[in-house]
């Protein structure tokens, strides 16, 4: 049937809007925080910006993900 195709298709999108609805929040959404963090880490992030042209977020969302 037609809505077994698109629920197929969007399978991934429906997850999203599910989580949405549970937590008013999406998974592409950013949010700001404050950290403290030592002034030796903060200067090898500023660094790895420097050299790699990305903010200090980017860098630390890619070494978690």
């Amino acid at each position: 049937m037609q809505s077994n195709k698109i629920l197929t298709k969007y399978k991934e999108m429906f997850k999203v809007l599910e989580e949405y609805d549970k937590t008013r929040e999406l998974p592409f959404q950013r949010k700001r925080i404050d950290i403290t963090l030592s002034v030796e880490t903060i200067n090898k992030l500023k660094e790895k910006s420097k050299k790699t042209g990305k903010p200090v977020s980017h860098i630390i969302e890619e070494c978690l993900s």
